[in-house]
């Protein structure tokens, strides 16, 4: 047997996924004013891909006999449910009374006019009267002739200025015609159509009293009625007025009294016409779809193996599989199978909303689009096949059905990582036959609209209307049956009414798994800037709370708590203070607060944070999936307490929840905490700083290692720093003329509290960058203080310098004028000094040192035995100074193994005001805890 795609082709437009619902919502008053598409604006376009209803038929046959003064209804009201083809109607009425083609060009209208008995239908003048293409307080021009009211608007459409003057003043004055006039209008214009379309669009639109240009509620309404009462007077002439079935589609409360008034003005004259019956819809889904079937022994072949295999299964199948008609409704639907309209026009047509027959269209022509490109090769389109994979046309059922279907369809249902999936690759007699697939497939189309609409108790489906879902000819029922049974067990939203064993249990899927409704109930308990804050919180701590790159992690911590010190520190902003690209204020100033602000006092190294905010799109599911971790905690703890009596296997569910729950909230956060927002400033002359953010990539690693790449891509945070960088800027903001050095510590601090600075990482990134400028000589020099215009203990080129209080930095010019200037210049040779002179180091450790030492005559004969130094430093250059002598003098002494090097130092210190308390405390201490020998006041 051939596929369906080999019988029944798809129209060009379903091919190539190009059809639009717009394409096929009829619009009457688009093709009034010739805007409409081909297919709808030319009568024989229209016709040919019209199915001729039963409905339509009996209607057209009304209009014809009326127009030709043959009989027929006067006034025809439509009245169906939204989307049942009554606007689709009255372009057919439309098209027949004012075609420009012969009739016989109309495909199924010159059987029809045979059958009413006449040899023609003669053209009609055509007014249509669009409720939502007007308003009732603006009026229109059609040159010099200003037109307010739809009587106006009748007259115009049937003869222009001639017939506008039957009700001119009327028009002007906002007052309904009388019965006698509108009888003596249609009577000069006759054969006449008149359509009214969306009547209750416009007439809600008046309030009770008031008086517009076209007129008000009650004149509106005498209107219809003298309309209706003059036509029954006028031979050919016949309104059709199309009225909304039910009170949600007629809108509001005005709305619904529109729609009753005119229902009971209506029903006075008309004739109540329901243009689609359900049988018919195969035929116009199929007609709209696909081209004419060319093989048509081919397709009965099909449909007559279907037929039998049902009779083979029996009772497994629903009993109306077993008469012989079933084998008709599958040709009339093919290559659709039965079971799928039926689901869609008793189920999913019961949601409000769902379109009885554009909703079916658009969904069939994507459904059509994705298995012929994904080369379907089943005998029939089954409820099984359905592609619910396909984001379009999954998108089009979930549209109607409540929030959680899509995380329904790809967890259980359908998709790459749906459990159906993964059990069809374990248990290669399903994967055969998609059988997992095919069964949750059939579940979710006749199950899901009860999510929306509860059917008097009843929910889900059968087994044997699951195996019609899925069986065709030449398989084994049974390979369904056990797969059905299989994923009873282990689908996390199939739900069952009773024991899986017995063939009268339903099942069906839902949004909520077996506990989910408590759940539900327990989650809307909690508030959010307690409770779910809390839990958000404690899912942030376990997402960034132990990263490494910063010193320090602030969740939701105000500006009071977070430290004003030297650590980098990342401050992630509370819910409530969320970012999006659309509004980026909120967030923005929020961070600007902190970065000035340290509670009450100023912030004084407000360049130490950055900050993560939370996406405003993805903040509800984030609270969701917080709030969903809290109602199954509580649950899990009250089964563990007593306080909820279930079974074991619920209770094992609890907990199989509560672990998903809690697997989920990360993820959550990792998605909703997306933005990397960063103060800066341009430069030092920029009136007021700003807030750059950057989104992070939800996807891939973790949120730690996102903040820290984007961080170190958009320099944000500097790990490694040339010392060109540093140079430049001690050339741009520090380095002058008069003052050719800085402190290096006072960049440092520069650096932790202005935003125009670099954001080092810490200290030690500036400490090394100095050390490779210092080693070079083509960077800045270095001094340890200065005393006039003396750097003191200078060096350029000597890369091991301290990171201290004192260091400076100075200007490479300056740096070699002053090594320059310092180069000593040539003495005479010294007399040698005299034996035995002990060696003295000046206290001024620039000057040249007076040394006297005890030494041998030049020419002894005993070498020198022993060395004594001694050196004044100043308090201010100690540190400096005491790290020279350890290493220029006391290690070179320390190079002879034989050697005895003692090193003593002497501290003396005079406070002729005295001493304070504090600095005697902690020199006392310091001195205790360092071993002095001698540490005494006096």
């Amino acid at each position: 047997m051939k596929p369906w795609r080999e019988i029944a082709v798809p129209h060009r437009d379903v091919l190539g996924g190009t059809f639009q619902q717009s394409e096929f919502a009829a619009d009457i008053t688009a093709v009034h004013t010739r805007r409409a598409s081909p297919e709808y604006q030319d009568a024989a376009s229209f016709f040919e891909r019209t199915y001729i209803t039963e409905g339509m038929r009996l209607l057209l046959t009304q209009v014809a006999q009326r127009l030709a003064g043959r009989g027929g209804e006067p006034v025809i009201q439509l009245q169906t449910a939204f989307g049942g083809g009554k606007t689709h109607t009255m372009l057919a009425v439309y098209h027949l009374a004012s075609r420009k083609c012969e009739l016989s060009q109309m495909a199924g209208v010159p059987e029809l006019v045979d059958r009413a008995g006449l040899m023609d239908v003669p053209k009609a003048m055509v007014a249509v009267i669009d409720g939502t293409d007007r308003a009732p307080g603006q009026s229109r021009m059609e040159g010099k002739q200003e037109i307010r009211t739809l009587w106006g608007e009748l007259a115009w459409q049937l003869g222009k200025a001639e017939a506008f003057e039957f009700v001119k003043e009327a028009d002007a004055s906002g007052t309904s015609p009388g019965k006698d006039v509108l009888r003596s209008l249609l009577e000069r214009y006759s054969p006449c159509v008149i359509l009214i379309d969306e009547l209750v669009a416009y007439v809600r639109q008046f309030s009770e009293g008031q008086q517009l240009s076209g007129g008000t509620y009650d004149s509106n309404l005498s209107f219809i009625q003298a309309l209706t009462e003059a036509v029954k007077l006028v031979p050919t002439a016949i309104v059709l007025a199309s009225l909304p079935e039910s009170e949600v589609e007629a809108g509001s409360q005005r709305g619904v009294a529109a729609l009753r008034a005119l229902e009971k003005t209506f029903g006075r004259v008309q004739a109540l016409w329901r243009p689609v019956a359900t049988e018919e819809a195969f035929e116009i889904v199929r007609r709209r779809l696909f081209e004419p079937v060319r093989d048509a022994a081919a397709r009965d072949a099909v449909c007559r193996a279907f037929a039998d295999a049902y009779v083979a299964e029996g009772a497994k199948l629903p009993s109306e599989t077993q008469e012989g008609r079933y084998y008709d409704r599958l040709v009339q639907a093919y290559p659709i199978h039965p079971e799928v309209f039926d689901r869609l026009y008793e189920d999913w047509t019961t949601i409000d909303g769902f379109q009885r027959t554009r909703g079916v269209l658009k969904l069939m022509a994507k459904v059509i689009y994705r298995l012929w490109k994904d080369d379907n090769k089943d005998l029939m389109v089954l409820p099984g096949t359905l592609p619910l994979y396909d984001g379009s046309g999954r998108n089009e059922l979930t549209y109607y059905l409540p929030a959680g279907w899509d995380a329904v369809i790809e967890r259980d249902i359908d998709g790459d990582r749906a459990e159906t999936t993964e059990l069809e690759n374990k248990e290669p007699r399903f994967g055969q036959l998609h059988a997992a697939r095919r069964v949750a497939r059939t579940i979710f189309l006749g199950s899901a609209p009860s999510s929306v609409v509860n059917q008097s108790g009843i929910r889900g489906l059968d087994r044997a209307r699951i195996l019609l879902g899925c069986l065709q000819p030449g398989q084994a029922s049974s390979s369904y049956a056990d797969a059905l049974n299989r994923l009873s067990d282990r689908l996390h939203y199939l739900n069952s009414s009773g024991d899986r064993t017995q063939d009268a249990t339903r099942y069906w899927f839902d949004t909520r798994a077996n506990l989910r409704r408590e759940m539900e109930d327990r989650k809307r308990r909690y508030n959010d800037e307690t409770d779910v804050r809390g839990k958000i919180a404690e899912g942030m701590k376990r997402v960034v709370g132990t990263t490494s790159f910063f010193d320090g992690t602030h969740i939701f911590t105000p500006h009071a708590d977070v430290p004003d010190d030297s650590a980098l520190r990342l401050v992630v902003l509370p819910p409530k203070i969320w970012h999006s690209r659309d509004e980026a204020r909120i967030a923005e100033e929020a961070v600007l607060d902190y970065v000035r602000n340290n509670g009450p006092k100023s912030r004084y190294r407000g360049n130490r944070l950055i900050f993560l905010a939370a996406d405003h799109g993805a903040l509800a599911r984030l609270s969701d999936a917080a709030r969903v971790v809290l109602a199954w905690s509580s649950i899990v703890d009250d089964i563990k307490q007593g306080r909820l009596n279930i079974d074991l296997l619920q209770q094992r569910q609890a907990e199989k929840e509560l672990q998903t729950a809690q697997d989920v909230l990360p993820r959550a956060i990792r998605e909703c905490f997306k933005w990397l927002l960063c103060p800066g400033q341009e430069n030092a002359t920029d009136p007021k700083p700003h807030v750059e953010a950057f989104a992070l990539n939800t996807s891939g690693g973790s949120l730690v290692s996102e903040i820290e790449r984007v961080c170190l891509d958009n320099e944000l945070v500097i790990t490694t720093w040339s010392p060109i960088h540093l140079r430049a800027k001690l050339k741009e903001l520090y380095w002058r003329s008069s003052e050719p050095a800085v402190k290096a510590m006072t960049f440092w601090e520069d650096t932790l509290r202005y935003l125009y600075l670099p954001r080092l990482k810490d200290r030690e990134v500036l400490s090394k960058a100095i050390r490779n400028g210092a080693a070079s000589r083509d960077f800045f020099g270095t001094a340890y203080g200065k005393t006039g215009d003396v750097f003191e203990g200078f060096h350029l080129g000597m890369g091991d310098v301290q990171f201290d209080d004192t260091l400076l930095l100075i200007e490479l010019d300056a740096a070699k004028a002053f090594e320059e200037a310092s180069r000593p210049k040539l003495k005479p040779e010294p007399e040698p000094e005299k034996p035995n002179e002990e060696l003295v180091f000046d206290k001024d450790p620039l000057a040249n040192d007076d040394v006297r030492g005890r030494q041998e005559p030049s020419g002894g004969q005993s070498k020198l035995r022993s060395f004594h130094g001694a050196a004044d430093i100043l308090p201010a250059t100690a540190k400096m100074r005491m790290i020279q002598l350890a290493e220029e003098i006391v290690s070179l002494l320390m190079t002879d193994p034989n050697a005895q090097v003692k090193v003593t130092v002497e501290i003396a210190a005079e406070f002729p005001n005295g001493v304070s308390d504090q600095v005697k405390r902690a020199v006392s201490e310091n001195a205790r805890s360092l071993g002095l020998k001698v540490a005494d006041w006096e």
